[in-house]
């Protein structure tokens, strides 16, 4: 009887000893196998613009090579880099910019970049030519997000303050197991000025319980079906989650306009807990 008592002893601490041995193997190829991203918080480092799409008059999508095909960026969904160029006077200049891409698209980031008569950063991307490099450091921001925080966002964003909602939406549909929904109110001056129209459309068409989008135009065309003038009140009822503690409305835009919607959510109802402006 002891001899068998022992044997089983034995065979339990073998057992053990190999599920140990398993976990810290798979541990260990885990971590192998997690892609680092190339992103440093304290130091610029250069990435080499391979593509330039131009989308309109002064709009463009740049493309950037990272340093290998398996390389991610390492930017944490709805936070952004700092990007530095130089001016028309060849002074320095540093500006944060949100890729419109995920670090599920390896080997590569984008930026899409309007770029303003008098922008000095945005003289840097539109002297900016293909094979040039581009000094990058990140990740900085608040905003930390994980699948399933809460039931809905909604978004109010405006001109270029679209490009951390985008990613952050493109990341909640692209994730099969993120039942997160999504209202966007998008405003803008012309429909020449909306950024992302067609990927955002897309999203619309291939997740239609899911997401949604509403375009606010300043100076609308002929026969413009959206919204009119600036975001009101009623819009943001209409178009946008009612308050609620499993809700968060994210907002990004000019200052003045991120001032008037955070008067326009505090007398919705929404506490400063639902909401978040990057």
């Amino acid at each position: 009887m002891d001899c068998l008592q022992s044997h089983r002893v034995e065979m339990l601490s073998l057992a053990v000893a190999l599920i140990a041995v398993g976990a810290g193997t798979a541990y260990y190829f885990y971590i192998q196998k997690k892609p680092k991203g190339c992103l440093d918080p304290e130091i610029f480092k250069e990435f080499k613009l391979v593509k330039r799409t131009e989308l309109s008059h002064n709009v463009a999508k740049f493309t950037f090579a990272l340093p290998t095909p398996d390389s991610v960026l390492g930017l944490p969904i709805g936070q952004h880099m700092s990007c530095r160029g130089k001016d028309s006077l060849g002074e320095e200049v540093v500006k944060p910019y949100t890729p419109t891409t995920l670090d599920s698209d390896i080997g590569y980031f984008e930026l899409v970049i309007k770029m303003y008569p008098q922008g000095r950063m945005s003289h840097h991307f539109r002297e900016m030519c293909v094979g040039e490099y581009l000094a990058v450091k990140g990740p900085k921001g608040r905003f930390k997000y994980q699948p399933g925080q809460v039931r809905a966002f909604g978004m109010i964003a405006g001109g270029t303050g679209i490009t951390p909602m985008f990613q952050v939406t493109r990341a909640i549909l692209d994730n099969p197991r993120d039942m997160t929904n999504v209202c966007l109110i998008y405003a803008n001056v012309t429909y020449e000025d909306i950024l992302l129209k067609d990927e955002l459309d897309d999203l619309a068409r291939s997740f239609p319980d899911r997401f949604s989008v509403y375009y606010v135009l300043n100076q609308p065309p002929e026969g413009w079906s959206g919204g009119v003038g600036y975001v009101s009140k009623e819009m943001i009822q209409t178009h946008c989650p009612s308050p609620s503690s499993d809700i968060q409305i994210l907002r990004c835009g000019p200052p003045p306009m991120n001032k008037a919607m955070a008067a326009h959510l505090n007398e919705l109802g929404y506490t400063p807990q639902m909401q978040f402006q990057f």
